[in-house]
């Protein structure tokens, strides 16, 4: 069996990168370097339906496949992961509200946030509940007809700049029954904001802490039922993954583009250095890793889209297989390029900071390896 994109997928492909050649790559070598959130630049994207990806048309989306959405975060992060985890996670938040909140949230909220007027960030991580986030101590108090929440997220994209923030929260007692999500928006009473993060990289997107003290939102503001939130989290972590691994993905395709095109050019000892064999047979390694990354990817993208039963493992396979991959692959391309790799006018060196993170977030790769572990010994 030869697996292909549809004409729909590649056209979908097409348009993700030409968008990503023309909006992203010329401006991403300054967004980094001047830690610059290009929110024009999303909203322009959104018209393409990049706001919504995989959110219900009927609440402004685009209805595509988890596939769909892989392909088209693999051609945004060629020209800049950074940027394009971001949108991943803005995506998240927009398919969490559209696929489980309130007809009044999404009626509300929905088509604003498909179209990236407004902004939104997902708070789970804290300082003391990262890989175990069911251990979260943000506390959710009902009061009447509000809820006051107090606790504190960490590392959070988008925080302070973003115009909603879905956070998670216990409502009830210890473990993972006991969380909530909810729904605050950036000027919520008792809602504040650590300092702007000094990152290794993703810096087209600020990072802080999102901070609450007795924050008060209304009721009709929980997404779904109290004790749901965790649940949503660990669905909405699949796709999360899949979206991330797919930034990985793409940032290391460019990263062997370029190297392909300075291995041709630069000369050392009389030749070029494409004609060494040891640089063949490193271009030939970094090729078949990406090959071999993309198939385990679309096929997690493909199981997840048709509800396998084993969605999950695939899902935590691809995300540690191809972070691991792509990063292998990227300080590969940083050191055919030689000291030039090492200067931020080549691209590489920005590309590798990028990708570093991506074998932390949505689950570190050692907690990839828990969740398929866990599958095999069940």
């Amino acid at each position: 069996m030869v697996f292909a994109l549809t004409e729909e997928q590649g056209m979908i492909r097409d348009m993700a990168q030409n968008f990503a050649d023309e909006k992203i790559q010329p401006f991403a070598n300054e967004w980094d370097a001047e830690k610059h959130f290009p929110v024009d630049m999303m909203r322009e994207g959104a018209e393409l339906g990049f706001g919504g990806i995989y959110s219900p048309e009927e609440c402004g989306g685009t209805g595509l496949s988890r596939l769909d959405a892989v392909l088209i975060f693999e051609q945004l992060s060629r020209a800049c992961p950074s940027t394009a985890a971001f949108i991943s996670i803005h995506n998240m938040v927009t398919w969490m509200l559209t696929s489980f909140g309130s007809d009044f949230l999404k009626e509300k909220y929905g088509a604003d946030m498909t179209a990236m007027n407004l902004i939104g960030s997902y708070c789970l991580t804290e300082p003391g509940a990262g890989s175990d986030a069911g251990s979260l101590s943000t506390k959710a108090v009902k009061d009447g007809e509000t809820y006051k929440l107090t606790g504190t997220k960490q590392f959070i994209s988008g925080a302070g700049a973003s115009d909603l923030y879905l956070v998670m929260a216990r409502t009830g007692g210890n473990g993972a029954g006991g969380v909530s999500a909810f729904l605050l928006e950036k000027d919520t009473p008792g809602l504040s904001f650590g300092a702007n993060e000094k990152k290794m990289g993703w810096n087209s997107q600020p990072t802080r802490q999102v901070i609450m003290d007795e924050a008060e939102v209304r009721a009709e503001n929980l997404i779904g039922q109290e004790g749901d939130g965790f649940k949503f989290a660990m669905m909405g972590l699949d796709g999360g993954r899949l979206n991330i691994a797919a930034c990985s993905l793409g940032g290391a395709q460019a990263a062997l583009e370029q190297s392909l095109d300075y291995v041709k050019e630069r000369s050392q000892f009389g030749q070029a250095i494409a004609d060494f064999q040891a640089t063949q047979f490193k271009l030939a390694d970094m090729e078949t890793e990406l090959q071999a990354a993309r198939l385990m990817l679309y096929n997690a993208a493909a199981r997840l889209d048709a509800k396998d039963i084993d969605a999950t493992k695939w899902c935590a396979m691809a995300k540690k297989h191809v972070t691991d991959a792509a990063f292998d692959v990227t300080n590969q391309a940083l050191q055919l390029h030689g000291g030039y790799g090492y200067l931020s006018e080549y691209n590489i060196e920005r590309i590798l900071r990028d990708l570093r993170v991506h074998q932390i977030l949505e689950g570190t790769n050692e907690i990839m390896r828990v969740i398929i572990s866990r599958t095999l010994l069940k």
